[in-house]
């Protein structure tokens, strides 16, 4: 076993002993799955959306995911009353940018949220964090349609600007600070075939970071176990339907230890000249 698969399959166990409260500002397309996800890995979901409420909801929560699959006056205020609240007391944000670039409204939602509260980590797929780094990307409604010509380059762009971790979701996930670098190569093709994958990794990755303060371990850490449980589950499955049944369950029965022999994690990160 090597070590970063170690300290992943660590974080997993921690999760599962404190099963942190995870304070959701999400979408109604997702939200049961969301919250599936939540318990499945071993955490508690809330789903919230009253700014009245989020400092209290927040207040107790182990972090704050906001998804901006829906959009509105309201829901915007009630994420900025909870990430301001999270802010102050150093709870983690996860953010998930959802259909960036696909409208002004949304870019600008997103980069106001960005620019107003201190997020800790990112998740997009190509073309949201292209978008948002500057650095181009394609989305059409929610849905990433041309790659990056250089996905680690947009990832770290956008973690130098923003001062977070992103990780931009894809056939191999790339997660980044801007200066450490790090692949995942688990998944499975038929992630794509639901709706609502890319918003429950995120999920995945708010619930990691309430147990493991190291950002980039925790993100890496979630997505290898999200990544893992589908090949298992793919390996059950027909279909998508029956993939998506059995990819819970997996999510649910899935031990440290398979993550510790499971994981296909790489390290990216550029060596200096001469190293």
């Amino acid at each position: 076993m090597n070590k970063i698969n170690s300290r992943v399959a660590h974080a997993l166990a921690r999760l599962r002993a404190e099963k942190p409260l995870i304070n959701h500002i999400t979408n109604l397309v997702v939200m049961n799955d969301t919250a599936n996800v939540t318990l499945h890995l071993g955490a508690l979901p809330v789903m919230t959306n009253f700014a009245p409420e989020e400092a209290e909801m927040t207040r107790i929560s182990g972090a704050l995911l906001l998804n901006v699959g829906m959009i509105d006056d309201a829901w915007v205020a009630a994420m900025l009353a909870a990430g301001k609240q999270a802010n102050a007391l150093g709870i983690p944000i996860v953010l998930d940018p959802v259909g960036a670039g696909a409208t002004k409204l949304r870019t600008e939602t997103d980069l106001r949220l960005l620019r107003e509260l201190r997020v800790q980590i990112v998740r997009g797929n190509a073309g949201e964090i292209g978008v948002l780094s500057g650095m181009g990307g394609i989305v059409k409604g929610v849905e990433s349609v041309e790659d990056l010509e250089n996905p680690i380059e947009a990832a770290k762009q956008l973690a130098h600007t923003t001062k977070a971790v992103v990780a931009l979701s894809g056939k191999r996930d790339i997660i980044t600070d801007g200066e450490r670098v790090l692949g995942v190569d688990n998944g499975h093709v038929w992630l794509t075939t639901l709706t609502g994958t890319g918003c429950m990794a995120t999920t995945a990755i708010a619930c990691f970071a309430a147990v493991e303060k190291d950002f980039l371990l925790a993100a890496t850490s979630a997505l290898a176990t999200y990544g893992l449980a589908a090949e298992l589950a793919a390996s059950k499955a027909q279909g998508p339907a029956s993939f998506k049944v059995a990819f819970l369950d997996q999510l649910y029965h899935l031990t440290p230890e398979q993550v510790a022999e499971g994981a296909r994690i790489v390290d990216l990160t550029p060596k200096a000249p001469g190293a």
